[in-house]
């Protein structure tokens, strides 16, 4: 079982849902963050006075899935994200040494 997490645009979110699903992923969990990568923020120009914005919005999403699954799901993120420009974001894959759904006790596969 893996975990795979993507910080993408917040416009993003929708297509990248729509992705997921038409791949068979169940559930994903979606968090607003902030941060900057290699675009180091921006400016921007407010009644006349600039602003300098170092952390830009962004959404993290969480998704948990078997390990025959993981290369699916890239592809699924990475084509329905990717604008072209600085900050289309990046994906991060981790292992899970367990998981267990509450409701019933089920463990591992059978929990997701």
């Amino acid at each position: 079982m893996k975990i795979v997490m993507a910080i993408i645009k917040p416009f993003k979110l929708e297509e990248v849902r729509d992705g997921l699903t038409a791949i068979g992923v169940h559930g994903l969990t979606v968090t607003e963050v902030k941060g900057y990568g290699r675009q180091k923020g921006h400016t921007e120009i407010y009644r006349g006075a600039e602003y300098a914005v170092s952390f830009l919005p962004k959404i993290k999403i969480e998704v948990a899935v078997s390990d025959e699954l993981v290369g699916k799901v890239i592809d699924a993120i990475t084509a329905a994200a990717r604008t072209g420009q600085i900050g289309d974001g990046k994906i991060f894959v981790s292992s899970i040494e367990k998981a267990v759904r509450i409701r019933t006790g089920e463990t591992d596969g059978d929990a997701l």
